[in-house]
C-alpha cells in the first residue's frame, strides 16, 4: 500500500460546480481529500485512496445502495454507512450521472441537516 494521493483540482473543479449552487453546501477539507455538506451533513467526499485511485462517496436510498453494491466496479458500498454507495472516478467516469447521484444525495442529507 502507498500513500493517499491528492485529488486532482480539476476533479475537486468538476465536483464543487455541481454542488456549489445548492443551499447551505459548503467545501470543506477532509481528513484525507475534500467534503461537502450541509449543517454538519456530508453530501460527498472524494479522497484518494493508497492504491492510487480515487473515489467518492456520497448518499442514497436504501434501495439504490444495494443494487449500486450489487452491480460492482466502478461502484462499492462502506461497511461504515448503510446509505451509503461508492464510486471510483477515472477517465472513463460518467459525470452527467455523478451529478444526478450527488443532487439526490442533497436531498437525503438536507432536510435532516436544515430540520430544527
Amino acid at each position: 500500500m502507498g500513500e493517499r494521493p491528492d485529488v486532482p483540482e480539476e476533479m475537486v473543479e468538476r465536483i464543487d460546480a455541481v454542488l456549489r449552487g445548492w443551499q447551505g453546501v459548503t467545501q470543506e477539507r477532509a481528513w484525507v481529500g475534500t467534503r461537502w455538506r450541509v449543517r454538519g451533513a456530508t453530501v460527498a467526499h472524494v479522497f484518494g485512496g493508497e492504491d492510487g485511485l480515487f473515489r467518492i462517496t456520497f448518499r442514497g436510498e436504501p434501495d439504490e445502495v444495494a443494487a449500486f453494491g450489487h452491480m460492482g466496479p466502478p461502484y462499492f458500498t462502506v461497511s461504515w454507512g448503510s446509505n451509503v454507495i461508492g464510486l471510483v472516478l477515472d477517465e472513463d467516469s460518467d459525470w452527467e450521472e455523478l451529478a444526478e447521484l450527488l443532487q439526490d444525495s442533497y436531498r437525503i442529507q438536507a432536510p435532516a441537516a436544515w430540520s430544527p
